[in-house]
C-alpha cells in the first residue's frame, strides 16, 4: 500500500536554476515518508516575480482544471505537461521556455495522510536568460583524392552572464537521418578531447586533431582522408551551467551548416584529371584546359594524349612531344588562335585563343600508356576524364539594373536617374527614354550617349530653358546617370528607360531597364492647413503658441512658401487684421493694426508647421486667429503667382483678466425729505489701489420694476445722462459727484414728487494694462428708497378716469379742475403728464407756482396751452391732434408755501387728477362730407328704401292678378 512510518517530505530539484530561452526544461520532484497509496498526486505552481505573493497554478496530475486560464492552452497542447517517473516522482516539462516563464516553482502533493504531518510543498527558482550561443561553419563541397589532407573551420562564441563551460564536437553524417551521425572529435566541458569510436587509432597517430585558435575558432584536421571520412560533416557546440547540486547541464546546443566531403580512391596504376580556368566563357574569350596524370612514376612511363571535342578528335601528343593537330583545327593553330603543348609527362596544356561558339561541348583528355615511345600501336592502358566547356554570345553576361534616388518630386525639382551595366565586354551606348503615363505606348527620347561618348539630346529636351541643361554622364565604368535639372509638371512622371547596347565585332546586343518617378504638380496637390492652440483660456500676462499645421505631400522646406497671421478681435466693431507676414525669402512684414506685436510675438518655422508664439497675452489679443499659407513651384524666379495656397480654421483665444477685487455696499436703505435736494450714497466697501470707478445711477419708480438709467460718470468722469433725464432741465437737477476715494453720490435738486422712488447704483472696476483701461469687474449697490413728506392736507380734486374723443386736425380739451379752494397765502403749481409704458410717465407742461411755464418737450410748446376759466382751472388745451397725441394723460397740482419772508417756497401739498383716456378719429371723408353738406341729397337717399319698397309691391299686385285670370 505504500504506508510508511515517517513524516511526509517534498523535496524538488536544487535552485536557482537558470535556463536559456526556447530550451526544454525539465524540473523534478519526489516525496517520501507518506501514508496512502503508492502513486501520489502532483500539482505545479507558479510565483511570478511581479506578483510574488499570489500563486499561479499551472498543471495537475489529478485536476485536468486545476491550470490558470494563461496556462491552459499550453497544457492542452503538451506543451507543459508532468512525466511520472514512479509513484511518488515526477518530471515537469516546459517544451519551449518563454521569458514569462521565470519565478519560483512550487511542487505540492495533495495529502493521503491521517493527519498532516511534514512538508507538502517545496519550491525552486528558475531563471530564464537570453540564448547567447553562436557556431558557424561557412558550407563547402569538398573532392579529395584519398591521402589528402583537409582542414574545417568551426567558429563558436557565448555572451551569457552566468559561469558556462562550451563543448565542441565534430559529427560525420553518412546516412539520412541525424541520429546516424558518427562522432569525430569532441572537446567536453572539461576540456577534454574524446575521439569517436571509429576515430580512436588515427586519434592516437595524430591523424585525426582539434586545434583551438584564439577565443572562438577550432579547426578539425584529418592529415590522410579514406573514403569512410566520405559525407557530411558539421560542428555542434553546447553551453553547460552548473548547477547548485553539484551537476552540469547543456542549456542550448547549436549546429552548423554542412561540409559535403567526397573522396575519390587512388588508382594504384593510372589516373587522368582534367580541370578549366574557366569553363563558362563568352565569345572571344581564352579556354585553356590542363590534363594531370596522377601516376607518381609516370616519368618512367610512356603516354600519348589525345584532345577531344564532343567525342571528335582535336589534338594529338605522342611521348616525345610532338603535336599533330587534325585538320580542322590545322588552320587555326598556324593563325595562333589553338596551342597545345607538354609540361611535363604529368602534364599537358591545351589552348584556344578567341573561343566562339562551335567551341563549347564536352572536351576529353584520353591518357594511353604504350611500352615504347616510338611504338604507338603498344597500349597497355587506356584512361580518359571529360569536362562540359560553356561558350556563350557577346552580351550574354550582360546585366542592366535603373534605379532612380528621385522617385517622388515637386514640380521643379530636378530628376536623378542611374543606369549601371554589368558584365559588358565591349563599348557600350545608352539612351534614355521617357513613357509618358497619358500616353501608354508612346516613348520621348531623352538623351543619348554614343559609345565614343559623344552626348545628343532630344528634340523635347534641346531647350535649356524649360527644364535647365540635362546632364548624362558616365560616373565609372559601366554607371551612367542622368540628371534633369528642372521637372516641368506632372507630364514629367511615368517610366525613364534606360537601353544600354554592346557593339562588337559588328553585331550588337541591347538590355532594357526601367524606373517609375512620380511628379507632384503643386497646381494639383491638395495643401491644407489646419490651426490649433494648447490652451483656449489664457490669463492676463500669460503666453500662447498657434500652430499652422501644413498637410501636403512635400515639406515646407523643399518649396518657397510664405505664412499670413490674420486676426479678429472679440469687440463687435473689430476689423480682421494682418499681424504679420513671413515671404519665402524670410522676409517679414508686421501689421501697423497693433504696434506693440512685434516685441511680444516670436516666428518658427518646422517642416511641416509655421508657429507664433505670443508673451504675455493682453485683453488686445483676445480673438480669433488665421493662418493663410502660399507655395511655388521650385527654381522658379521670380515667384509671381503662388500654385496653391490655403486658409486655415480659425481658433478662438479668450484672455481672462485679472480678478476683480471689487465690493459695493449693498445694505437698503430710504430716505424721506419734505421738498428741496435729496442726497442718495454709493459706498465702495473694497477693490484695488490702482483701480478707478465708472459708476451709472438707476432709477425705480414705484409704479413700475423697470431700472431708468440717470446719469453714468465714466472712470474718466465723462457724464452720459439716459434718455429720460436728457433735457436741460433734467441735467441740471440731477448730478454725480465723488466725495471721497470710496463714496458716491447723486444730489437731486429741487427733487419733486416725481423724483419718488428706489434708487441704486453699478459701480464698475477698471484698470490700466499697459495698452489700455479695461474693466475686471462691476458691482450693485443696495436700493435706497426715496420719499416725499408734505406737511399739508391732500387738496381735493377729481379722480375719476373718463374717455375723450377728438378728431385729427382739430383741438381737444382734457379738464383739470381743484375742487375747493386753496389755503391763503399758497400758490398752486400744475404738471401734465402722458403716460409712458416705460414707467417713468412723460411731462408735457409745467406751470411753476411763480408763474412760469415750462415745456420740457420743445416740440410741443407751440399747441399746448392752459384754458383757465377760473383760479382752480388747470385744463389742458391740444391743438392739431394727431394720431400719435392718443393715450392716458393726467395733472398733477402741488400746494406751495413760503416759509418766511425771504425764504425758499416749500410743497405743502400735493394731488392729482384721474386718468384721461383720448381717443383720436381719423379725418372725415369727401363723399360723406358732401352728402352732409347737401339737404336735398340727403333727402333723396334717405327717401329711396321707400320707393323701392312700392315698387316691389305694385309688381307683386300685378302678379297675382295675372294669375288668378
Amino acid at each position: 500500500t505504500g504506508l510508511t512510518t515517517g513524516q511526509r517530505a517534498v523535496t524538488v530539484q536544487k535552485g536557482p536554476l537558470y535556463r536559456v530561452r526556447g530550451s526544454h526544461v525539465t524540473l523534478w520532484c519526489k516525496v517520501s515518508g507518506y501514508q496512502g497509496p503508492a502513486e501520489q498526486n502532483f500539482q505545479w505552481s507558479i510565483y511570478l516575480p511581479s506578483a510574488p505573493e499570489r500563486e499561479v497554478q499551472i498543471v495537475s496530475t489529478v485536476d485536468p482544471s486545476f491550470p490558470y486560464a494563461i496556462y491552459t492552452q499550453r497544457v492542452r497542447s503538451r506543451g507543459i505537461f508532468v512525466e511520472r517517473l514512479q509513484g511518488d516522482a515526477v518530471l515537469l516539462h516546459i517544451t519551449e521556455l518563454q521569458d514569462r516563464d521565470a519565478g519560483e516553482y512550487e511542487c505540492h502533493t495533495p495529502n493521503t495522510d491521517e493527519r498532516y504531518f511534514g512538508s507538502y510543498s517545496a519550491k525552486v527558482n528558475l531563471s530564464v536568460i537570453a540564448d547567447t550561443l553562436l557556431a558557424s561553419m561557412a558550407p563547402q563541397a569538398l573532392t579529395l583524392t584519398e591521402g589528402d589532407a583537409v582542414e574545417l573551420t568551426c567558429e563558436v562564441s557565448k555572451s551569457t552572464a552566468q559561469h558556462t563551460h562550451l563543448s565542441i564536437g565534430w559529427y560525420l553524417l553518412q546516412e539520412a537521418g541525424e541520429h546516424h551521425a558518427k562522432e569525430v572529435l569532441t572537446l567536453s566541458k572539461d576540456f577534454i578531447l574524446k575521439p569517436g569510436p571509429s576515430y580512436e587509432q588515427r586519434f592516437l597517430d595524430g591523424d585525426v586533431r582539434l586545434n583551438k585558435v584564439g577565443n572562438t575558432t577550432y579547426k578539425l584536421f584529418i592529415g590522410e582522408v579514406k573514403p569512410s571520412d566520405q559525407g557530411q560533416l558539421y560542428c555542434e557546440a553546447a553551453e553547460w551551467i552548473e548547477d547548485p547540486d553539484e551537476t552540469w547541464k547543456d542549456i542550448s546546443r547549436k549546429k552548423t551548416e554542412r561540409t559535403s566531403l567526397a573522396v575519390v580512391s587512388q588508382d594504384r596504376d593510372l589516373s587522368v584529371d582534367i580541370t578549366a580556368a574557366e569553363r563558362s566563357l563568352s565569345e572571344g574569350d581564352t579556354l585553356q584546359l590542363k590534363c594531370v596524370v596522377g601516376d607518381p612514376r609516370s616519368s618512367r612511363r610512356h603516354f600519348v594524349v589525345i584532345w577531344l571535342l564532343s567525342g571528335m578528335e582535336v589534338a594529338k601528343v605522342d611521348p616525345y612531344g610532338v603535336l599533330i593537330w587534325k585538320e580542322d583545327y590545322e588552320e587555326r593553330a598556324k593563325l595562333g588562335q589553338l596551342r597545345a603543348f607538354k609540361t611535363s609527362n604529368r602534364v599537358y596544356v591545351l589552348t584556344i585563343y578567341e573561343v566562339g561558339l562551335q567551341d563549347k561541348g564536352k572536351y576529353q583528355c584520353s591518357v594511353s600508356e604504350v611500352k615504347t615511345p616510338g611504338d604507338l600501336n603498344s597500349i597497355q592502358t587506356n584512361v580518359s576524364s571529360g569536362i562540359q566547356v560553356n561558350v556563350k554570345p557577346i552580351g550574354y553576361h550582360m546585366r542592366l539594373s535603373v534605379s532612380t534616388s528621385t522617385p517622388q518630386v515637386t514640380a521643379g525639382d530636378s530628376l536623378i536617374l542611374h543606369c549601371e551595366v554589368q558584365g559588358a565586354t565591349g563599348p557600350v551606348s545608352v539612351r534614355w527614354w521617357h513613357l509618358p503615363p497619358q500616353h501608354p505606348g508612346h516613348r520621348v527620347l531623352v538623351a543619348t550617349m554614343e559609345q565614343d561618348g559623344s552626348l545628343s539630346l532630344g528634340s523635347a529636351y534641346q531647350d535649356g530653358q524649360t527644364r535647365g541643361s540635362l546632364r548624362l554622364g558616365k560616373e565609372s565604368s559601366g554607371n551612367f546617370t542622368l540628371v534633369i535639372p528642372s521637372t516641368l509638371d506632372e507630364d514629367d512622371g511615368g517610366q525613364y528607360r534606360c537601353e544600354a547596347t554592346q557593339w562588337s565585332r559588328g553585331r550588337n546586343w541591347t538590355e532594357k531597364g526601367e524606373a517609375a518617378v512620380t511628379v507632384s504638380s503643386m497646381a494639383g496637390l491638395s495643401l491644407h492647413a489646419t490651426l490649433r492652440s494648447r490652451i483656449a483660456t489664457v490669463t492676463y500676462g500669460q503666453s500662447f503658441e498657434l500652430v499652422c499645421q501644413v498637410s501636403a505631400s512635400y515639406t515646407l522646406e523643399e518649396v518657397p512658401a510664405s505664412v499670413r497671421w490674420l486676426f479678429q478681435p472679440s469687440l463687435p466693431t473689430g476689423a480682421s487684421q494682418e499681424l504679420v507676414r513671413v515671404f519665402p525669402s524670410g522676409t517679414v512684414v508686421w501689421g501697423t493694426a497693433q504696434p506693440h506685436f512685434q516685441r511680444k510675438a516670436q516666428l518658427a518655422k518646422t517642416d511641416t508647421s509655421f508657429r507664433l508664439h505670443i508673451h504675455g497675452a493682453l485683453p488686445a489679443n483676445e480673438g480669433t486667429y488665421e493662418c493663410e499659407v502660399e507655395v511655388w513651384r521650385r527654381n522658379i524666379l521670380p515667384l509671381g503667382q503662388p500654385a496653391a495656397s490655403t486658409k486655415s480654421n480659425a481658433v478662438g483665444i479668450k484672455v481672462v483678466l485679472p480678478e476683480s477685487k471689487l465690493q459695493v455696499a449693498t445694505k437698503e436703505s430710504s430716505v424721506e425729505i419734505a421738498s428741496g435736494k435729496a442726497a442718495i450714497e454709493c459706498r465702495i466697501v473694497f477693490a484695488q489701489n490702482n483701480s478707478q470707478f465708472a459708476v451709472t445711477w438707476y432709477l425705480l419708480p414705484l409704479a413700475d420694476a423697470t431700472p431708468l438709467q440717470i446719469i453714468r460718470a465714466s472712470y474718466s468722469s465723462t457724464l452720459e445722462y439716459g434718455s429720460e433725464f436728457s433735457s436741460p432741465a433734467q441735467k441740471a437737477r440731477f448730478l454725480s459727484q465723488r466725495v471721497s476715494s470710496n463714496l458716491f453720490q447723486l444730489q437731486i435738486l429741487s427733487a419733486n414728487l416725481r423724483d419718488q422712488g428706489r434708487y441704486y447704483c453699478v459701480v464698475e472696476e477698471w484698470l490700466w494694462l499697459v495698452d489700455g483701461w479695461y474693466k475686471l469687474g462691476e458691482g450693485t449697490s443696495g436700493r435706497t428708497t426715496l420719499k416725499f413728506k408734505l406737511p399739508g392736507e391732500q387738496l381735493q380734486m377729481e379722480r375719476t378716469n373718463h374717455s375723450i374723443s377728438a378728431r385729427e386736425g382739430k383741438e381737444v380739451t382734457l379738464p383739470c379742475q381743484l375742487q375747493g379752494a386753496h389755503l391763503p397765502g399758497t400758490r398752486l403749481s400744475a404738471t401734465w403728464f402722458q403716460v409712458k409704458s416705460s414707467g417713468r410717465d412723460s411731462a408735457l407742461l409745467t406751470l411753476h407756482y411763480d408763474g412760469t411755464m415750462e415745456y420740457p418737450q420743445e416740440r410741443l410748446a407751440g399747441r399746448l396751452y392752459l384754458r383757465r376759466l377760473s383760479a382752480g382751472d388747470f385744463s389742458l388745451t391740444l391743438s392739431s391732434v394727431e394720431r400719435g397725441d392718443a393715450g392716458a394723460y393726467y395733472c398733477q397740482l402741488q400746494e406751495w408755501q413760503q416759509q418766511s419772508k425771504g425764504k425758499d417756497w416749500a410743497l405743502r401739498a400735493s394731488a392729482h387728477s384721474g386718468y384721461i383716456q383720448l381717443t383720436t378719429i381719423p379725418p372725415e371723408s369727401t363723399v360723406l362730407s358732401r352728402i352732409c353738406s347737401s339737404p336735398s341729397l340727403l333727402n333723396f337717399i334717405l327717401f329711396l328704401p321707400l320707393v323701392l319698397i312700392l315698387l316691389l309691391a305694385l309688381a307683386f299686385f300685378c302678379w297675382y292678378c295675372k294669375f288668378r285670370k
